[in-house]
């Protein structure tokens, strides 16, 4: 921070990452009544909310005291830069949770640091509790981006509970109604996380209302995903870049109560974590961009690529999206999606979803070499009796070797 700054110049001026949820709704309260500071919001748009959702959210922060609010639309960035790469890696956090908060966290932060240094803000703020990933997220990314800016924390710092912000917000002339706030919400184009006092335990299950996304359909229906590439390129053969792809899936899927699931994880800080999460899109397209590699890729290109998803996904999880040898991941992920090109033959039923199959020019399936199962077309059976004598060496010497040091032993 400049001398000048620090000093007579400091404005006072806060940037407060705002959601329009309950406790980013109490931060704007705090930090313009107790702390006397110059509120200004922003929410940042990583696919989540429709347009009208987006006036909404401005509305309440002009009315709860904000000075200005700004929204940052960064959906397009937000899938080139991490979601791209989550589906090339097939990313199932725990194999439960495709990481919809975690990712898109990262690249919030990233918009609101870049922002707060644009407003030269003296501080900004973020609504995280003291016992989540978030504070580590948001934190480590400010600090990476704009170290000169003070990070300011009223909910972690005084450890409040979510029916202290409730009252505190009564108390300022704002009611809430607590059925809903009691349910904390992050919706994001790879899905929507839902937490409240079930997830707190380890054996409550979260209520159907506290899903945004009811059920509202029981007829099966069949989608068509096209791929090019790993990168989804159209849906229901209707070409449209991948953003919309996903947003057309869930618009589609999320009707029949698809990709609900608890994610129990072991969070940045060291203790475990319990989550709900709705994110039909994204499960569904993990699973179909998986089958479709199964036919696509030889058995060691599938077996690399599982094992650095899988580091990718922890370091995107714990805040090291910055960390060099992700992009060296991602030049691995992209450089195996070559040949991932075709179609994805889906069926959707209530609460699940199957894959009928896939339909590609590169399928391995297709080669004239024989049908598992059925017959060969490339080797005689005395080929087969060959190589599995040359294949049994090693564990025959193996148990040759055994059996005669027991033998010797007795």
């Amino acid at each position: 921070m400049s001398q000048n700054n620090s000093n007579s110049a400091k404005s006072n001026k806060v940037l407060l990452a705002f959601s329009g949820g309950l406790d980013t709704s109490y931060c704007i309260k705090y930090l313009k009544n107790e702390k006397k500071l110059e509120v200004h919001t922003a929410v940042v748009n990583t696919g989540g909310f429709s347009e009208e959702e987006l006036q909404a959210i401005e509305k309440k922060a002009l009315e709860l005291g904000s000075v200005n609010h700004t929204t940052l639309e960064v959906t397009e960035e937000y899938y080139d830069k991490i979601i791209k790469y989550l589906i090339f890696g097939n990313v199932l956090r725990n194999n439960t949770y495709p990481l919809s908060v975690s990712a898109e966290r990262t690249y919030q932060a990233i918009a609101l640091a870049k922002h707060a240094a644009e407003i030269e803000a003296d501080y900004i703020a973020h609504g995280s509790t003291g016992a989540g990933n978030d504070q580590i997220r948001f934190d480590l990314v400010f600090q990476l981006i704009a170290p000169q800016i003070e990070i300011l924390t009223p909910i972690r710092d005084m450890k409040l509970s979510r029916e202290q912000e409730v009252d505190y917000l009564k108390l300022n002339g704002v009611s809430l109604d607590w059925e809903k706030a009691k349910y904390s919400i992050n919706k994001g184009l790879w899905g929507t996380s839902v937490g409240g006092a079930e997830t707190l335990t380890s054996h409550k299950s979260l209520p159907e209302e506290a899903y945004p996304s009811p059920l509202l359909e029981s007829e099966m229906k069949t989608v068509t995903l096209e791929f090019e590439k790993g990168e989804l390129c159209g849906i229901n053969n209707e070409k449209m870049n991948a953003v919309k792809v996903i947003q057309t899936l869930e618009e589609i899927a999320n009707k029949y109560a698809i990709g609900r699931d608890t994610h129990v994880g072991d969070t940045i800080i060291g203790i475990k974590g319990r989550v709900g999460f709705e994110a039909a899109a994204a499960s569904i397209i993990i699973k179909g961009h998986h089958t479709l590699e199964k036919h696509t890729l030889s058995k060691w290109q599938l077996y690399w690529k599982e094992q650095l998803s899988n580091w990718y996904g922890m370091f995107v999880h714990e805040s090291q999206y910055f960390e060099p040898v992700m992009r060296n991941i991602e030049t691995f992920l992209e450089d195996s999606q070559s040949n991932v090109t075709g179609k994805v033959f889906i069926e959707l039923h209530s609460y699940r979803f199957v894959i009928q199959g896939v339909e590609s020019d590169y399928d391995l399936m297709k080669s004239d070499f024989g049908e598992y199962g059925e017959m060969n077309k490339n080797w005689s059976g005395d080929d087969v009796k060959g190589f599995t004598k040359i294949l049994g060496n090693p564990l025959q010497i193996f148990t040759q070797i055994q059996n005669k040091n027991q033998k010797n032993e007795k």
